[in-house]
């Protein structure tokens, strides 16, 4: 049995009109996220905007969203820093805080080798007894973590899983070869859930399931009975909106998205700005054709 589940969620962070983390709407979209089809909530990873958030914020926004969700759903702790003792640290407080599991993205800036890589994540693991998720993402960090060095990764006893981003299909396929099968792999990237799971993929950490998550959730259980045509179909009808959400830096049009279907999570962070106006255009068209917003 699966420890995070079909879907996760990689949680925006709400902010109120002066930038200061909105606890109580944190809480309000983690229940949201958790009744429509999120097995999983990812806290504090790119989509929660991390870079910009301290360490007293992510540790109480950990907090908020476990209370929040009561059980109903696995609360994922985005700890990975280009900073193997801090991001050690900022792993223990979050387990402390509640956090069921911990998302390890590559550091990034100091780009190391794929032996500092698989050194970085192992130090991370064997800090804690809760499971791992590695989180490759080469176009944020500057390194990629290869499937051989996954591979490595995987034999230790709690890094379980990995985010998969590296928009690149052979990498999944080479990484499912290389792995056992209880090791699981995730699509980092919404429009690549499908081919993800048609090479051995179990599911998604996904941006789009804060509007869509109950169709993304039936995606992944159709393509899990063997039912490819119906997940073809659903996969086709979300594909406009998997792609209108990275029309510009992620958070920036799921936070758009979010405050035109009248859920509201506020601007980002600098040095992320909201979108413009003709962006928010081509989210609202898509919105509209998918009637998650009034026409």
């Amino acid at each position: 049995m699966s420890f995070f589940g079909r879907v996760l969620t990689a949680m925006v962070t709400p902010f109120d009109e002066a930038a200061n983390v909105d606890y109580p709407q944190a809480a309000a979209l983690a229940k949201r996220l958790a009744d429509s089809g999120s097995d999983g909530i990812v806290v504090a990873g790119t989509t929660g905007e991390s870079p910009t958030l301290t360490d007293e914020e992510k540790i109480r926004l950990f907090g908020t969203v476990k209370e929040a969700v009561a059980g109903r759903a696995v609360v994922v702790a985005g700890t990975g820093t280009n900073d193997t003792r801090h991001s050690i640290h900022l792993t223990k407080d979050a387990g402390r805080a509640g956090a069921d599991a911990f998302l390890l993205v590559n550091p990034y800036y100091n780009r190391p080798s794929q032996d500092g890589l698989y050194a970085h994540f192992k130090a991370i693991a064997e800090s804690t007894g809760k499971p791992c998720m590695l989180y490759n993402i080469p176009g944020r960090t500057g390194v990629n973590c290869t499937p051989d060095t996954i591979a490595r990764l995987a034999e230790v006893r709690n890094i379980v899983a990995v985010k998969e981003a590296s928009g690149i299909l052979d990498q999944a396929s080479e990484i499912r070869r290389k792995t056992p099968a209880a090791f699981e792999i995730y699509s980092g990237d919404d429009s690549l859930t499908l081919p993800i799971l048609s090479v051995g993929g179990r599911g998604i950490v996904s941006v789009a399931s804060h509007l869509v998550g109950p169709d993304i959730q039936e995606m992944v259980r159709s393509h899990e009975r063997g039912d490819v045509r119906t997940a073809l179909q659903i996969h086709l009808r979300l594909f406009p909106l998997f792609k209108v959400l990275f029309i510009t830096t992620n958070p920036v049009p799921v936070k758009a998205a979010l405050n035109l279907s009248g859920f509201r999570v506020g601007k980002p962070r600098l040095p992320l700005v909201e979108a413009t106006e003709k962006e928010k255009e081509q989210i609202q068209a898509v919105l509209k054709e998918l009637a998650l917003v009034a026409v």
